[in-house]
């Protein structure tokens, strides 16, 4: 038996004897579990799951050990990944802080940093939120106007972030302020950490076209933050919004990956019933389908691919937008079939049947996922520019 072998026979018992039943099949919105100072569980089994996971640190498991991670190789970490989906396993954790910041952390943090923050981090002890947008600096975000005013030992923050995703619910916030207002756009920018429970913060939610919304308005009123939470190099935080950037943009396209909830194939079936042969009785829907999951298996292999040559330092900065490109239209594309599945029932948009319109409101939601983490325009400009090295207009 290899190395590799025996880890997987050790990671496959682990999982069997500690993954609860509770935390196996489909995840519901309600399941998700995001940690954090006020995190809450649907059930007991739930937060079972994250404390068992995050003490093997396997909520982020190709991070160093030392920070509170798994440590583990990458093939390791497929390996886990590989079998988590075979008991289909749900997400211990979902977080900004193991998708984006921690990361950032890594490559940028000082070790007091790292220390303090990723351990807490890997237990989900801890929710982030990001401050990057504003109603002024949106896909130009360089152009931010929030201010940080050089106090001495400290900075006081004045200013607005919008599109802030559970801002209401964060307990701190990665964000860039401008330290420098004289400086060119792209430069003194710096990338600042501060608690939401900080005097002067405050959030305002904001309702989206499908009557829901994670996303808020963020305002700051004289907000004191601490020079030692400063990431990186004073006024360079542009270097560190960028390499947090192409996290973000490749957690938004792994939604194309793994869509949440029952595969697409199922709820049809159970809408529409099978023909004689015992498949979906609409062979043009049947079809559609057939695609999609064509194309996901192939962008799960891309997304495989891409994650050995991060790790091995092969790969170009602008790969990240074509993932987020083709993810955000697999996650759309998927939501189209929901709905074609449903038919007119998929179009209650409220009452107890439908889940309060879930399927409704949720092929609404995906429609930001072009516009989330970079608009698709955007994206297409930098993998012509960057990647296909076409000429500009």
């Amino acid at each position: 038996m290899t190395d590799l072998e025996r880890f997987r026979a050790e990671t496959r018992a682990w999982l069997e004897a500690n993954c609860p039943a509770e935390c196996r099949g489909p995840m519901a919105d309600d399941e998700m579990i995001w940690g954090g100072r006020d995190a809450t569980f649907k059930t007991p089994a739930h937060r079972l799951w994250l404390e068992r996971m995050g003490a093997r640190g396997w909520t982020a498991p190709e991070w160093p050990a030392e920070y509170g991670g798994g440590g583990l190789s990458r093939e390791e970490a497929k390996v886990l990944a590989s079998e988590l989906r075979r008991i289909k396993a749900q997400p211990a954790l979902a977080s900004f802080g193991v998708w984006m910041l921690g990361p950032a952390l890594l490559a940028f943090g000082t070790e007091e940093q790292k220390k303090r923050f990723l351990p807490e981090i890997v237990r989900g002890e801890i929710r982030w939120c990001q401050g990057y947008s504003e109603p002024g600096a949106g896909s130009d975000l360089a152009s931010i106007q929030t201010r940080a005013e050089d106090r001495g030992d400290h900075w006081i923050v004045n200013g607005q972030k919008i599109w802030t995703s559970y801002a209401d619910k964060a307990d701190w916030i990665f964000c860039l302020v401008r330290t420098d207002p004289d400086a060119p756009k792209h430069l003194g920018i710096s990338f600042v950490l501060f608690d939401m429970k900080t005097p002067g913060v405050t959030t305002r939610p904001i309702t989206l076209i499908s009557g829901k919304s994670p996303f808020c308005e963020t305002f700051f009123d004289d907000v004191r933050v601490e020079k030692e939470n400063l990431v990186g190099t004073l006024n360079r935080g542009w270097d560190v919004a960028k390499y947090l950037l192409a996290h973000e943009r490749t957690m938004i396209g792994a939604m194309g990956e793994v869509g949440g909830g029952r595969p697409v194939g199922q709820v049809a079936l159970d809408a529409i019933g099978a023909d004689e042969a015992g498949r979906l009785d609409e062979p043009m829907l049947r079809a559609r389908i057939a695609d999609l999951e064509i194309d996901a298996a192939a962008f799960r292999l891309a997304m495989e691919r891409v994650g050995d040559q991060v790790k091995a330092k092969q790969a170009h900065p602008a790969i990240a937008s074509m993932l987020k490109y083709y993810g955000s239209e697999l996650n759309k594309r998927r939501h189209e079939l929901l709905m074609a599945a449903g038919g007119a029932d998929a179009l209650e948009w409220e009452g107890e049947r439908s889940h309060d319109g879930k399927t409704a409101r949720d092929w609404l939601r995906t429609k930001a996922n072009s516009i989330e983490g970079g608009t698709s325009e955007v994206q297409l400009n930098i993998i012509a520019k960057h990647l296909l090295q076409l000429p500009g207009a």
